[in-house]
């Protein structure tokens, strides 16, 4: 026996070894077509047995014992992974958990994304299909969606019974595609579709995630490792990117998906997502947003916003006294243009701080005293050959209260007379001999 072949046959492909094995209706007989076969898999061995798989796209020679693939290795079986799995259904807390937690989560495609309403499908722990000439077939009929090495962002998830489907990129089908499809008018010629459609065209795909009989209680992180051979999540996500920012307390709480008073409106929506309700009061003068997470018979949360900050929070739980927090724990750890006070974690950096700083009186000096000299200038003081500046004694006063016995000294001037009392005559002139005195 020259050639075996599978009942079904495979479409020409654009490789040598595939292309022996062309369509039915071909004008070259089955035998040919496995001598050409044989010819280039075998080197011109006598015979070999030869099987055409044209599900995987591979060739097996069952004389020689090699498989070659005749598909891009992207499009081949991947390797099953190995997650433990409970046997406990997925309760209806941990589906809101989940979805929470995955929804616009981003990572990057390891194999091609297809478009198309079918997509991939992927079993829990499993295989992946479809695989080989199927795959290739989706791709190239439906058009890729994401290549490998592309970031693609999970925008909606859905749990059913037995199964995750993850919708990609905005999804492979058009938004209300039953709607668009539907017109009001008052008549024949006057009539408006229900949904105004912009043309363009979705460019998302599909991932299916099965299970064996229901979907079992997972994590965010089971999910994510068994979506590991499709997409990668080890890059940075923008919650993580946004917490490698903040103190280590803060970044505790946002990743554990707690609220602190203190906190602005991004960090609440980064820990808790978007709230199950909002309310709008006024209290005195003072008005503020209430947003609610939780419904009955699980935990309630009341977060109050003035502003862009949380001014107040109020767990409440079934049967117990709701518990109240007011006092504010994140202004301490941020400067007021919300960047952080103290690098987070990072044993290597050192911060230097500006203003009045404290020092440990046991094991620093004190500061020297401010000084007007200049760098480099010298002080009297610092020359050895003069002496050390004393204060300066000044003269004692004399007494200002007069002694009336006390004689005033010869040398002493008489004091100037006041203009305001009249001063003793003047003496007048003698006229020499034969004058007349005047008048």
């Amino acid at each position: 026996m020259i050639g075996q072949f599978p009942h079904r046959t495979t479409r020409p492909v654009s490789t040598p070894v595939a292309a022996a094995s062309a369509d039915s209706k071909s004008h070259f007989s089955p035998v040919a077509r496995a001598c050409a076969v044989a010819a280039l898999l075998a080197a011109g061995a006598a015979t070999a047995q030869i099987t055409i798989n044209t599900k995987t796209g591979a060739v097996h020679n069952g004389a020689t014992g090699r498989t070659i693939n005749t598909i891009d290795r992207r499009y081949q079986q991947i390797e099953p992974t190995h997650v433990p799995l409970t046997k406990s259904e997925l309760d209806a807390k941990a589906r809101l958990d989940l979805i929470r937690v995955l929804s616009s989560e981003q990572g990057f495609a390891m194999r091609p994304f297809p478009r198309g309403h079918k997509g991939l499908t992927l079993k829990a722990n499993g295989k992946l299909e479809p695989v080989g000439e199927g795959y290739l077939d989706m791709v190239t009929s439906e058009g890729l969606s994401a290549k490998p090495g592309d970031r693609v962002v999970l925008t909606d998830v859905k749990i059913e019974r037995s199964r995750i489907v993850f919708e990609l990129n905005g999804g492979p089908d058009l938004k209300h595609r039953l709607l668009r499809h539907i017109e009001i008018g008052a008549g024949p010629d006057v009539t408006a579709p229900v949904v105004q459609g912009n043309g363009e065209e979705p460019v998302g795909a599909r991932l299916t995630l099965t299970f064996e009989d229901h979907v079992p209680e997972l994590t965010g992180a089971e999910v994510k490792a068994l979506l590991a051979p499709l997409i990668s999540f080890d890059v940075k996500t923008p919650v993580q990117a946004f917490t490698d920012t903040l103190p280590a307390k803060l970044k505790e709480a946002i990743l554990n998906h707690h609220v602190l008073v203190g906190m602005s409106t991004e960090m609440v929506l980064f820990a808790k997502g978007q709230p199950d309700g909002k309310s709008r009061e006024v209290q005195g003068q003072m008005p503020f947003e209430e947003w609610i997470y939780g419904k009955p018979p699980h935990d309630v949360e009341f977060v109050r916003i003035n502003g862009n900050r949380v001014i107040r929070l109020e767990i409440a739980k079934m049967g117990e006294k709701p518990v109240i927090f007011t006092k504010d724990e994140v202004t301490g750890l941020l400067r007021t243009d919300g960047t952080p006070l103290e690098a987070a974690g990072d044993a290597n950096t050192r911060v230097a701080k500006v203003g009045d700083v404290e020092r440990d009186p046991d094991t620093q000096a004190p500061a020297a005293p401010p000084s007007l000299r200049k760098p480099g200038e010298k002080l009297p003081s610092d020359n050895p050959d003069i002496g050390v500046m004393r204060p300066v004694q000044f003269p004692k006063q004399p007494d200002s209260t007069p002694d009336p016995d006390a004689q005033p000294p010869a040398s002493a001037q008489p004091p100037p007379p006041d203009a305001s009392q009249p001063g003793p005559p003047k003496p007048q002139p003698v006229p020499p001999d034969g004058t007349s005195q005047p008048d």
